[in-house]
């Protein structure tokens, strides 16, 4: 996090789905029967820990789990049932004083992976003031007890990323969708940017909650991608947002990161410019439109980025040698930047990867990239 070199690269994977999926379907591999989470088998490894994931419920959420929405003036009533395949349904409907409004998810098992089955707005034109009702009341509390508990188990091997936050445009995506998310911008700007600014103000204050108590990393898990996340959508609903937790966090020391999925290569500069301190799960070509070396060089000296192990590397390097070579040769190109680089997933890991692969890649980073 302070951009010097640490004599070696930085590996920090992300095995939060793979392990999930081995657990529920009884293929956890022997040497990790004793493991009840993914930092146990980080432990295992001897891998480092960036994570913004060690905490989260797989099943249930994308992200988050630190921080949960307190009001009193309205409630969140959760229902769930679970099918015999192993599917888990999620309705989530929030009573507000003037109505209600409700989403629901779906956990499919055999691929481990939550859906959005219903989008909480599905007709914003006749639920525009139900949303602005919920952004407006609605509130963040950070679980510090947790916090605690997570960080105590981490110590000194590593860093918790609270990966809590989403932006004012993340917000719309959410609740509505991106198609959705984009007529709804042209059609109510006004009222829109209502909705994206009462966002931001709630989001800031958990911002403020978590660098009170000491959080050294936080990350907007937005999904980066310019399909969603056009330059000209960043700029106007996403600068503010990120220039502000930017400057809260330098003030207190913490770091900023954004999740970035997709193509990235348009927005990097940019992104930089507001003051955000990395990048989480770079994608490169095929996934992304730009490679690792690229990115780092459009984003100047101080800018981190984690990536360069995407779920096409866990699933289709089928050999030891596969494996070697294609972390020799990432190892060999980003060489300049490994004060600015951690080794970790672009950004998961395949299910459907071996065991032995993950063991390969482990192998390979301690022989290829932690000189004696």
């Amino acid at each position: 996090m302070k951009r010097e070199d640490p004599g070696r690269i930085v590996y920090a994977p992300n095995y939060w789905q793979w392990l999930s999926h081995q657990q529920r379907h009884g293929m956890v591999p022997g040497p990790l029967a004793s493991c009840t989470d993914q930092l146990d088998m980080l432990d295992y490894l001897g891998v480092d820990v960036f994570s913004r994931n060690i905490y989260c419920d797989q099943r249930r959420c994308w992200f988050g789990g630190l921080a949960s929405v307190e009001n009193s003036d309205f409630a969140c009533e959760t229902k769930e049932y679970e099918e015999v395949n192993g599917d888990l349904h999620i309705e989530r409907t929030y009573h507000l004083p003037s109505g209600s409004l409700t989403e629901r998810q779906r956990h499919i098992a055999r691929e481990s992976t939550l859906v959005q089955d219903e989008f909480l707005v599905n007709d914003y034109e006749t639920q525009i003031e139900l949303l602005e009702e919920l952004v407006e009341r609605r509130r963040w509390s950070f679980n510090l007890d947790m916090w605690r508990q997570w960080t105590a188990r981490v110590g000194d091997r590593g860093i918790i990323c609270a990966g809590e936050l989403f932006s004012p445009l993340k917000l719309l995506h959410l609740v509505m969708g991106p198609e959705d998310t984009t007529f709804f911008l042209m059609d109510e700007p006004e009222r829109a940017q209502a909705v994206l600014d009462a966002h931001e103000e709630a989001q800031l204050d958990l911002v403020r909650q978590m660098l009170a108590v000491g959080v050294r990393s936080m990350m907007a898990m937005d999904n980066l991608d310019t399909v969603f996340h056009t330059p000209q959508y960043v700029e106007q609903y996403c600068a503010s947002f990120y220039q502000r937790v930017s400057s809260l966090c330098h003030e207190y020391d913490s770091t900023f990161f954004i999740h970035a999925c997709g193509h990235q290569k348009e927005n990097l500069g940019r992104i930089a410019s507001y003051g955000v301190d990395g990048l989480e799960g770079v994608a490169y070509p095929p996934l992304g439109n730009v490679e690792l070396d690229e990115a780092f060089e459009a984003t100047g000296d101080r800018f981190l980025i984690t990536g360069g192990i995407s779920a096409m590397e866990t699933r289709n390097l089928q050999s030891r040698q596969a494996v070697f070579d294609y972390v020799g040769d990432l190892f060999e190109r980003l060489r300049p930047y490994r004060h600015r680089f951690l080794l970790a997933a672009s950004c998961n890991t395949a299910i459907n990867a071996s065991w032995q692969t993950l063991l390969d890649f482990r192998d390979a980073w301690k022989e290829l990239g932690c000189p004696e």
